[in-house]
C-alpha cells in the first residue's frame, strides 16, 4: 500500500469514529484495552512456553521499560501536561493508562510531595486467582514500569514498591506503590 491508499483508509476510520455515540466510543475503548491486555498476556505465555518463566519476565521487563515511557508521553500530550508537574500530574496521568479502563485502582495519602497508588483489582491477578493459580510474580516488571512512568511525568519522582507479588499483600489490594517528589 502506498501513502495515497493508506491515508484515505485512515481518514475513513477516523470519520467512522466521529460518527459514533459516546456510549459506542466507550465500548470501543474498553474493548481495545481488553484486546491489548489479551495480546500482552498471550505474548508473555508464548515466550514462557518457548523459553521459560525467567526469560519471559526478562522480556516483559524490557518491553515495559520502553512502553511505559511511550504511554506516559502520549497521555501527557493528550492532556497538555508538561514534564515536571509533580505528584498531581502523576495522579492525573495514571487515571488515563490503558489498564485503568480494566483494573480498579486508587490513590491515597496524596500531598504535593507523596502519593500511594494501589491496584485494588488487577484483571490478570484476579483471573489467576479464579483459576486456582498462584499470584503472578510481577514485582520486577512493576518496578521498571512504575518507576519509568513516574520519571517520565516528572524526573524528580522516586518510586518505592510497598507490596507486589511475589510479596505478601493484604486482600484489599494486589500491589501498592509509593511515589515521592525529591527536591
Amino acid at each position: 500500500m502506498t501513502e495515497n491508499t493508506v491515508r484515505p483508509q485512515l481518514d475513513e476510520g477516523i470519520h467512522l469514529l466521529r460518527s459514533l455515540s459516546k456510549e459506542q466510543l466507550i465500548e470501543i475503548i474498553i474493548d481495545d484495552a481488553k484486546n491489548w491486555l489479551a495480546h500482552d498476556g498471550l505474548w508473555f505465555q508464548a515466550v514462557e512456553a518457548g523459553h521459560g518463566m525467567d526469560a519471559a519476565i526478562d522480556a516483559d521487563r524490557a518491553a515495559w521499560e520502553k512502553f511505559t515511557v511511550i504511554e506516559a508521553k502520549r497521555i501527557m500530550a493528550r492532556l497538555g501536561i508538561e514534564p515536571g508537574g509533580g505528584i498531581p500530574a502523576l495522579v492525573e496521568c495514571v487515571k488515563h493508562r490503558l489498564y485503568a479502563r480494566l483494573n480498579l485502582q486508587e490513590c491515597l495519602e496524596m500531598s504535593d510531595k507523596r502519593v500511594v497508588f494501589r491496584m485494588v483489582d488487577c484483571r490478570v491477578q484476579s483471573a489467576r486467582k479464579r483459576k486456582g493459580l498462584p499470584d503472578f510474580p510481577c514485582k520486577s516488571v512493576g518496578i521498571v514500569e512504575y518507576s519509568e512512568f513516574a520519571r517520565t511525568v516528572d524526573p524528580r519522582i522516586r518510586t518505592n514498591c510497598l507490596a507486589c507479588p511475589p510479596d505478601e499483600h493484604p486482600d484489599e489490594f494486589w500491589c501498592a506503590w509509593e511515589f515521592t517528589l525529591e527536591d
